[in-house]
């Protein structure tokens, strides 16, 4: 897959919106919240092969973190070790691009790389900038 950091943005922008871009709807909103919604039943265990693979400290719901058709979700803030609002949704790519979209912010965040290895330390400290940078 090719893509710019402007579509990318695009895209983001579109499922911020609920599903809606430039005023066209692409995504009904109830599939949009379908999708961004947890579908990991309550007690569920990831194996640490899993994790290794992934690349994730703990993506279980032990550590606040669901999965939706397509993306990691923020179901407890408290315990997700990234800062967010309960609801955000995001993902990360083996060479560092990554991406989150939070809704009661209003907030995409997208970091561009293609470098193995970088996208966990460099995105983690991204969403720490953002969320510290964040003014009422």
């Amino acid at each position: 897959m090719v893509s710019t950091a402007y579509d990318y943005a695009r895209l983001c922008q579109m499922f911020l919106n609920g599903g809606t871009l430039d005023g066209v709807r692409l995504l009904s909103r109830r599939t949009v919240e379908y999708m961004t919604s947890n579908h990991v039943p309550p007690g569920y265990k990831i194996s640490t092969l899993i994790q290794n693979q992934i690349l994730w400290r703990s993506p279980s719901i032990e550590t606040g973190q669901g999965y939706g058709l397509g993306f990691g979700v923020n179901c407890e803030p408290g315990l997700n070790p990234s800062p967010g609002s309960k609801g955000d949704y995001y993902w990360t790519g083996l060479y560092g691009t990554l991406f989150w979209v939070d809704p009661k912010e209003q907030v995409i965040g997208i970091m561009m790389s293609q470098a193995m290895g970088l996208q966990h330390p460099n995105g983690h400290r991204l969403r720490y900038f953002v969320y510290q940078a964040i003014s009422d």
